[in-house]
């Protein structure tokens, strides 16, 4: 079997589809979303953050690490991420878990034998195993071969995408995947460039490539202010939806939540200027997507 890169398992899941469900992070991303709310899945290595909360100063990490590549500041540990070789020398060494490894190579084995300790949650729920990330489907192979054992156990399987990926990913993965979970972030490539990193086309023509094959899809469509919220916008991502055939569709409202996560890894955090999308605007989106006969979700 083959193994995966994982950044997390996150037991008795509710928002990454059906029930009750174990969800799978996937490390590495294609995508690099300016809102990204898993900064630590989006390279394909382990990484190591440091939590400035759990650090008690004993400076262990400094000691241990055999490249010279953590000091201690006035500010706290500081990580010079191009010395760093991920040797994980400091995290063994941190008495409070302050220096946190992400990232951990896993078989099909080791994560079926985590996943099934939920079974009982998926039965009692209707709820199953849900690949996320990161882009899961970047990780074809492990991907494939864990929704092969979630199949051969009789688990509901879900997977959460960005869509970019080569079409013949979606092609070996459909007969085992119960449900996509499908990201539309904005539908003018120039904007999903500046944004996303990436062109769009790929992610619209895989999405019509599974509609068209019968796969069970829903939209999930982060409202981003100023970036993708306008009614034109949201209107065109509906109108799209009816021509493929899709019924259901997720706003998934913009917060600051992750922007700690940046700070721990030290990226820059670029939309800390935006604030959050009100209730009320939330629902008049939502009621632009209902007026054409969508099923609209708010959150999950």
């Amino acid at each position: 079997m083959s193994t995966a890169l994982i950044g997390n398992i996150q037991k008795y899941s509710i928002h990454d589809g059906p029930g009750i469900r174990t969800t799978v992070f996937f490390k590495g991303c294609p995508l690099l979303c300016a809102w990204c709310h898993n900064p630590e899945d989006q390279v394909f290595t382990p990484e190591i953050v440091w939590h400035e909360d759990k650090c008690i100063g004993c400076g262990s990490c400094v000691a241990a690490c055999p490249v010279q590549a953590i000091a201690a500041t006035p500010q706290g540990m500081v990580i010079d991420r191009e010395k760093c070789t991920h040797c994980h020398s400091c995290s063994n060494a941190c008495p409070t878990v302050a220096m946190e490894r992400i990232g951990k190579e896993m078989s099909t084995e080791e994560l079926m034998a985590e996943i099934s300790k939920d079974a009982a949650f998926y039965e009692q729920s209707h709820g199953g195993v849900t690949l996320s990330g990161g882009e899961p489907l970047s990780q074809a192979e492990a991907a494939l071969d864990l929704l092969r054992a979630c199949k051969e156990k009789g688990y509901h399987t879900t997977v959460d995408t960005c869509g970019f990926v080569p079409q013949n990913v979606f092609e070996q993965v459909l007969p085992y995947t119960d449900l996509f979970l499908y990201d539309i972030k904005h539908l003018d490539d120039a904007v999903h460039q500046q944004y996303m990193r990436t062109p769009n086309a790929p992610i619209l023509e895989n999405l019509r490539w599974l509609s068209s094959h019968g796969a069970n899809i829903w939209i999930r469509i982060p409202l981003i202010p100023t970036v993708n919220d306008s009614d034109e916008h949201i209107s065109r991502i509906g109108d799209l939806m009816l021509q493929l055939g899709l019924k259901e569709v997720f706003l998934l409202p913009y917060h600051k939540m992750a922007a700690s996560k940046y700070h721990r890894l030290h990226l820059p955090y670029t939309l800390s200027h935006l604030e959050d999308p009100s209730d009320e605007l939330v629902k008049e989106k939502a009621e632009i997507l209902a007026h054409k006969g969508l099923n609209v979700h708010i959150g999950g």
